[in-house]
């Protein structure tokens, strides 16, 4: 018998008991789905971590003090020194000397209460340099940002975040610019809003990026901390390539500041974005993983519900078979013939298993769950589906091809 011919008459069996066929094909259907749509809620969250964490900057160092130091005396006991500390000094010198630096800036950061014609709000004020923005990859949206001249002046000058131009005046949207040139109280000091800063969204652990005020570094160190000590430097490395050099750069640079011997440990903390985002892929990638495999299990299921259909349908079809063997027929025609209404079952599962897949993630980016559909993912799906059929599908149409003609006209 002909390919064509086998997959008509296979259709024609298949279809003469559509209710049955869709139920045998539901394992297959629910399985393909579950894989695909797992795979892709895995990925958009995957895809959102890494972009969250991308908004914070442009391969971005963050150097903090270490709360702790233990540093080890002359009995080779260790002893808990006081904390460390970053000044204004330790910015400049990583700024000077480090040959991977695109931009550095000191930071320091506290909140306060802030009053402006509109309302009073706690809000995170930082005290940063006009190098900054540029590791953070932020823009000013409107007006201007503060430079090294108001820096050394020790300007009281304040760039807003939209939300905290909302909070301070009850702007809305597309009228930010009438805080500009106003003023508002951070303490008990008054700083004049020369910008506005674009919209920045949720940070990696949720928080209000945008709910933020930027004044000079020097400014917050005088006016509003009046400490010499930063919280943080903020380093943006030239390439990707050169996080981990530029890393160890400014841990040696710090050393050398702090005088610290070569036995000493390092009494600064180094974040570095390009670890923090393979860290967080790797663990979503993990999680997707079990939860496709988890998925993948409805696919066995689904086979095994093929592989007990099909053998009903051999007990059923016995008088049918004898028949066309008597006739003619070779056994590898029944063989293939009962192989293929088994893959054709699966496919049909496969093919509607997508479809559904896509619907769902199509519902889920509406309700603002993020989605990434892998092509590579539905291909495989598709050909695992196929692959069922043939494995639990063979077994079946070897039983059927075995039996002998004059037993299956026998069958009643």
């Amino acid at each position: 018998m002909g390919i064509l011919p086998m997959l008509r008459s296979s259709l024609k069996s298949i279809l003469r008991n559509r209710m049955r066929s869709l139920l045998t094909s539901l394992g297959i259907i629910i399985g393909v789905a579950s894989v695909i749509i797992m795979v892709a809620v895995g990925a958009g969250a995957q895809r959102e971590i890494e972009n969250r964490i991308s908004a914070m900057g442009t391969n971005l160092l963050q150097i903090m003090p270490q709360r702790f130091v233990f540093r080890t005396n002359q009995a080779n006991t260790a002893t808990r020194a006081r904390p460390s500390r970053l000044t204004r000094a330790d910015a400049a010198m990583v700024k000077a000397e480090a040959s991977y630096a695109l931009a550095v800036s000191g930071v320091t950061q506290r909140n306060f209460t802030v009053s402006g014609a509109g309302g009073n709000a706690s809000i995170q004020v930082m005290g940063v340099e006009p190098d900054y923005l540029v590791t953070r990859n932020w823009q000013v949206e409107e007006g201007n940002l503060f430079d090294e001249e108001d820096l050394a002046a020790r300007n009281r000058v304040a760039v807003l975040g939209r939300s905290s131009a909302e909070s301070l005046f009850g702007l809305s949207s597309g009228a930010y610019s009438e805080a500009l040139g106003r003023q508002i109280r951070i303490g008990t000091n008054y700083f004049t809003v020369i910008g506005i800063l674009a919209e920045k969204g949720a940070g990696p652990g949720g928080s209000d990026q945008d709910d933020v005020i930027m004044v000079p570094l020097d400014t917050a160190l005088t006016r509003l901390t009046n400490s010499r000590n930063l919280n943080s430097i903020a380093m943006s490395v030239v390439s990707r390539e050169y996080m981990e050099a530029a890393q160890k750069e400014a841990e040696l640079i710090l050393r050398e500041a702090h005088k610290l011997p070569e036995s000493a440990a390092s009494d600064v903390e180094i974040m570095n974005q390009a670890e923090m985002i393979d860290m967080a892929s790797s663990t979503s990638r993990s999680l997707t993983t079990l939860l496709a495999a988890i998925a993948g299990v409805s696919l066995l299921v689904g086979g095994i519900g093929i592989m007990n259909i099909m053998l009903v349908s051999v007990t059923e079809r016995t008088r049918e078979i004898g028949i066309r063997l008597a006739v003619g027929a070779r056994k590898r025609d029944i063989l293939f013939q009962f192989l293929s209404e088994a893959v054709i079952l699966s496919l049909l599962g496969g093919l509607i298993g997508i479809g559904m897949a896509f619907l769902v993630c199509r519902l889920l980016a509406a309700l603002g769950v993020a989605t990434a559909i892998n092509p590579l993912i539905v291909a495989a799906a598709a050909l695992f589906a196929a692959l069922v059929g043939v494995s639990f599908g063979y077994y079946p149409a070897q039983k059927a091809a075995g039996l002998y003609p004059i037993d299956a006209l026998r069958y009643e």
